[in-house]
């Protein structure tokens, strides 16, 4: 797809469709007064109809009358006073999908309305609206069956037209770069998508694997696959836990962008880690039958952080980071961990696996520790952890937790930036004698009441370093198709991992 900045008018665009983005009831003054006017009267008539609403992500395709471009496409985005970078991804992403099957070649995108209420300038809208036509044009269908002609069309061209002053001036080559970084962002996220919605049969540690392997590869970065004898020689005795059930082995997938030894700008070496366990039935405490199959899901984590790697290297060539994705299956084979067994973790810690279904922090802490092994001076973990925090927060917020607190404020202004939600919650440190064990350290699983913030302890005790955690078990995929994505996977916390890694670009 070529991205082309087009100074001008939105009614002067040359496409075969033109969206025009409404925010609040259309008040038809000025611009969209004009663009309505040389439609013939097609805008109000059709709000005359109550058919142009402030309704976000409703959807209306119009005739355009005498200009060029072939049709209209209005796009709602809801109260102008609630519009924030989010939704102004997800109306892009409204618009592409609302035209699946349809065949549209050049689409022509009225950036000013989004720019105002941003308030931001054309470059952010640029980069939002941008991110939100490439993740709109995922569909999750085509992995494994042709679905090409109901998928949202694969245009050969967008046009991104402004009529901003400034733009006039000069800044369209800001625009377009902003709009560059919007496409590559929402490509990193189909890839973590893409892998993520790809079923447990199919995708195995090792597969996982060989489809990082072929990444980096393609965008010049070092691997590093640790097999089950390595992790057993090192000491990685929780991670070896989780997958002994299973007779596909497990894989602890290490990615470097830069050289070795070499910090960022900030002086920083960030390891993402992300939790892979490419299917989880829990393991001998087995999950009831209800939706176990959405546990081909459990390994999102791991998709998007090796996802979010090759993005940021795309972004910043070169640029010194780590992705580590342990990879695992958590089944009940004849080998399986069994309540009550006792590890030893690469720190040193002796854990008491009192429920072999609070998995993901057994793998994630041995990989904190690799991280901080092989130089990692700051660590972000991204992981579908627990139930508890999709009953606190929903499918819309991604809970967190960080330590210290500078470094908390850099991670929430990153995912400011990436247009995500973030909610902190807090490290109660009195609630660790309830993950005492009889004879360890420590317990994997704690008593029910305050279970979200037990998983955070658990894991804060195998870092040294600047932390943060984020928990995308309830905000990584959709149970249901919205107007602005499909079911499945949807790549959160991607865009934060990576605004957060760009912070130490040169």
């Amino acid at each position: 797809m070529q991205i082309r900045v087009v100074i001008g008018q939105p009614w002067e665009a040359v496409a075969d469709l033109l969206v025009v983005p409404v925010l609040g009831e259309p008040t038809f003054t000025g611009t969209l007064d004009e663009l309505d006017r040389r439609s013939g009267g097609e805008l109000r008539a059709l709000a005359a109809l109550g058919e142009l609403r402030a309704k976000a992500y409703a959807t209306v395709l119009a005739a355009s009358g005498d200009l060029p471009a072939g049709r209209l496409l209005v796009v709602g985005g809801g109260s102008a006073e609630g519009f924030d970078r989010e939704t102004a991804r997800r109306q892009a992403a409204t618009s592409i999908r609302r035209l699946a099957g349809r065949s549209v070649h050049t689409l022509a995108y009225w950036l000013d309305p989004v720019a105002d209420a941003l308030g931001e300038g054309a470059a952010v809208a640029a980069d939002m609206v941008v991110r939100g036509i490439v993740e709109g044009g995922f569909d999750p269908k085509t992995i494994y069956l042709d679905n090409t002609d109901a998928a949202p069309p694969a245009l050969d061209e967008l046009l991104l037209v402004t009529a901003d002053a400034a733009a006039a001036a000069g800044a369209a080559a800001a625009i377009a770069a902003a709009a560059e970084r919007g496409r590559i962002i929402g490509e990193g996220s189909n890839i973590a998508r893409r892998l993520a919605n790809r079923a447990a049969n199919d995708v195995s540690p090792q597969v996982l694997a060989d489809e990082a392997t072929a990444l980096a590869a393609t965008y010049g970065l070092a691997i590093d696959v640790i097999d089950e004898k390595r992790a057993a020689a090192l000491g990685m005795g929780m991670f070896l836990a989780v997958g002994r059930g299973s007779d596909n082995p497990p894989r602890m997938i290490v990615m470097r962008s830069g050289p070795e030894g070499a910090r960022d700008s900030q002086g920083r070496l960030l390891a993402m880690v992300g939790k892979g366990v490419c299917f989880d039935s829990g393991g001998i405490s087995i999950k009831p039958a209800d939706r176990m199959e959405e546990m081909k899901l459990d390994k999102t984590g791991a998709c998007t952080v090796i996802a979010a790697i090759v993005t940021a290297a795309r972004l910043a060539p070169g640029i010194p980071l780590l992705a580590i994705a342990p990879a695992v299956e958590n089944m009940p084979g004849d080998h399986a961990t069994r309540p009550g067994d006792i590890v030893k973790a690469l720190n040193g810690l002796h854990v008491d696996i009192t429920n072999t279904d609070a998995e993901g922090r057994l793998i994630l802490g041995d990989a904190m520790t690799y991280a901080e092994q092989i130089g990692a001076t700051h660590l972000v973990d991204v992981a579908t952890l627990t139930g508890a925090v999709g009953r606190a927060l929903g499918h819309m917020v991604t809970g967190a937790f960080a330590t210290p607190d500078p470094w908390w404020t850099e991670v929430a202004a990153a995912a400011d930036r990436a247009g995500e939600r973030l909610w902190r919650l807090p490290l109660v440190q009195d609630y660790r004698s309830e993950m005492d064990s009889w004879t360890g350290d420590m317990t994997n699983s704690g008593t029910v009441e305050g279970s979200l913030v037990k998983s955070g302890l658990f894991l804060e005790s195998f870092r040294t370093v600047p932390w943060a955690h984020l928990d995308i078990a309830a905000t990584s995929y959709y149970r249901k198709a919205f107007p602005f994505a499909p079911r499945g996977a949807n790549g959160a916390s991607l865009a934060t991992l990576v605004e957060l890694a760009l912070t130490g670009a040169g």
